[in-house]
């Protein structure tokens, strides 16, 4: 497992953007499969974006597609979700994942960060 801390939410209106950033303090990304998740109140748990560790290919919820684009910089020990044209329906913890398994299911997520609140308001 690695230790993942999440920076970057806050209040935002409707259209505004954010971008958030998670970083393994102290370790190389490099070779982990790194995914932002939300939680929305009152829901469960919902994958947002991931990008692999082999191909930096990659994959998004339809929800967000073309609004939200995720990258990493290994050399920082960095992923990044940059949030375009944000809605009030994007209001949630996002949280950042990260699993050595290449093209994992939610559940091959093993380390998880604290999570950070965005919110939208209309």
């Amino acid at each position: 497992q690695v230790r993942l801390v999440e920076s970057g939410g806050g209040l935002v209106q409707a259209g505004g953007s954010l971008k958030l950033s998670c970083v393994a303090p102290g370790r190389a990304i490099g070779t982990y499969t790194m995914a932002w998740f939300r939680r929305a109140p009152g829901k469960g748990r919902e994958f947002v974006a991931g990008i692999r560790w082999t191909d930096s290919i990659t994959t998004y919820a339809a929800f967000v597609r073309g609004r939200f684009t995720i990258f990493r910089d290994n050399a920082k020990n960095t992923v990044y979700l940059q949030m375009n044209g944000l809605k009030p329906d994007d209001t949630a913890v996002y949280y950042c994942a990260a699993s050595q398994i290449v093209d994992p299911t939610p559940a091959g997520f093993d380390s998880w960060g604290q999570g950070t609140q965005v919110t939208v308001s209309s």
